[in-house]
């Protein structure tokens, strides 16, 4: 196979798209395994549309995946400009070159005229592919309009008296009827290129052997073609890949849709998560990250190695079994020939299962590190740097075990960094496990037996609550449960005895006395986290 080049080609909107994400990854997987280059190159062309701090995004999407780019921003390479706004002198000679070799033409028609036109063709039942009115000027009219700056667009010329076809890697044999199709503008007014014409002069340019790319853009091909044709270029090999459709549905996904997603039931956790966790540690408001960018994942502490391998089988699979894969193996395995044709369902579960068992893979300086971040960010430790702070975190890390399925999940467990007279009892919880009968004298009593305690470390604590209900004829759910709650405020969490161990004595009885108040055994009141 001759020298293997791949791009991906965003465009700088504000963010990068996970299913963007995914086809750039295809793209830069299918260059590695063969040895070749990747190449990453900025489609800035449409003025109203890009932003111009949006490139950041894109590019840390890039490193957090760590898919670097051979050729591009930052790095430079021997095909440049790879920002299609600085590579206007190229359009202009490729238009130039057309317009001499009668390829395209100077369409002076207004869009009124053109309005019209497509009216009276549809009032007849004609498909309307364009009048060419502007090809029956003469030269030295032309001239006199050009002279006086008579607006006007650039059009290529379709040959209509053929068919186009392409043998796409994914979808086979493509074919398209020339006659169908209508003369595309390929320079606006203004001067600037549009897409279809500057991506095939880039592609070109830039000696791209592979356009891998969604299927959405299978209906530009056959225009693109013929520009290459017209060019005289060799012709790229494409690929069109499934798009990235929205979890359980065929429907693909779009961050307009942000508010739809939001009844989605897999995507609703996603959702519900970055609403409890981007406020708290500084992401929140109209620049919050969502799930459909790279950069929620990121911020909500997911693994690359994780969303890496997800995105991989979004479309693609080494066998029909395989799941979880390294880097290296996904790398050494890819093919195009294993990408399939129907439309990849965003997989939360999945993606989740994939999240846990490479969360397992992170060694505990990392995991201590990445919570420590978090805590910092939401304000929960003062000093990240505190020995003391570094030993007890490190220790609750330890205690989460699988629970901390992403890194910002620490937070989730805030009880343990809150004072002991202001932690919130989650309503819920009191109303199911204290304010019932008989509890609170058990767990009044219990508090005394907590008190008289010599060893405060968790396999001395639960002999001593074994024992404690053994002597009482009681079982060990009557007790456990009201003292969660009372020294958490939650129904849930960690070990209750790596728990207790971690509060120590102190806090523990002193929750144990706010929660007797609230339950009303002794009298007074506590602070109860509304149940909505």
């Amino acid at each position: 196979m001759s020298a293997i080049r791949t791009r991906f080609a965003p465009s700088p909107t504000g963010y990068m798209h996970i299913g963007g994400m995914r086809t750039a990854l295809f793209n830069w997987l299918f260059a590695r395994h063969h040895g070749g280059r990747f190449v990453l190159r900025i489609d800035d062309t449409d003025r109203e549309r890009n932003v111009e701090s949006a490139l950041a995004p894109i590019l840390d999407a890039f490193r957090w995946l760590e898919l670097d780019w051979d050729e591009g921003p930052e790095v430079g390479g021997t095909c440049g400009p790879y920002f299609q706004s600085q590579r206007g002198a190229l359009y202009t000679e490729a238009v130039q070159r057309l317009l001499a070799e009668g390829k395209a033409y100077r369409c002076f028609e207004t869009p009124e005229q053109i309005r019209a036109a497509r009216d009276e063709a549809e009032a007849d039942g004609r498909t309307f592919l364009g009048t060419r009115r502007s090809l029956e000027i003469d030269d030295d009219r032309i001239a006199e309009w050009l002279e006086a700056g008579q607006p006007h667009v650039v059009r290529f010329l379709v040959p209509r008296d053929r068919s186009v076809v392409i043998d796409d890697v994914v979808r086979g044999r493509v074919e398209w009827d020339g006659g169908l199709i209508p003369d595309p503008v390929i320079l606006r007014g203004d001067g600037s290129p549009l897409y279809n014409f500057a991506t095939v002069v880039d592609d070109a340019g830039m000696e791209i052997s592979h356009v891998i790319r969604a299927e959405e853009h299978l209906s530009n091909t056959p225009v693109q073609v013929l520009l290459h044709e017209a060019l005289g270029h060799v012709l790229p090999t494409f690929a069109h890949v499934p798009y990235v459709a929205a979890p359980g549905t065929q429907e693909k996904l779009s961050k307009r849709k942000l508010e739809k997603y939001r009844n989605n039931p897999q995507f609703r956790r996603l959702f519900e998560s970055a609403d409890a966790v981007l406020p708290r540690i500084g992401r929140g408001g109209d620049g919050r990250p969502d799930p459909v960018m790279v950069e929620y994942y990121d911020v909500m502490g997911y693994l690359p190695e994780a969303v890496f391998n997800a995105l991989a089988r979004l479309g693609w699979s080494l066998d029909d079994r395989t799941e979880i894969m390294s880097r290296e193996t996904i790398t050494e395995a890819f093919t195009l020939e294993r990408v399939v044709k129907s439309p990849a369902g965003l997989d939360i579960d999945k993606l989740a299962s994939l999240q846990a068992h490479w969360m397992t893979q992170r060694p505990a300086d990392e995991r201590l590190e990445r919570c420590l971040g978090y805590l910092g960010d939401a304000g929960l430790v003062e000093d990240v740097a505190d020995p003391s702070v570094r030993d007890f975190v490190g220790r609750l890390v330890v205690a989460m075990g699988e629970r901390l399925k992403v890194y910002s999940d620490v937070l989730e467990f805030d009880e343990f960094f809150v004072a002991d007279d202001v932690m919130v009892f989650d309503e819920r919880a009191v109303k199911k496990r204290l304010r019932k009968e008989g509890v609170p004298e058990l767990l009044a009593a219990f508090r005394e037996c907590l008190a008289a305690a010599e060893r405060f470390d968790a396999g001395e604590l639960e002999i001593l609550m074994k024992g404690w209900v053994e002597e009482r004829d009681l079982k060990i759910g009557q007790i456990i449960h009201a003292v969660r709650v009372a020294v958490t405020g939650k129904s849930s969490g960690i070990g209750m005895f790596e728990c207790l161990e971690l509060l120590g004595p102190e806090s523990v009885l002193a929750r144990i006395d706010r929660a007797l108040l609230l339950c009303g055994s002794i009298g007074g009141s506590a602070t109860v986290a509304d149940p909505s």
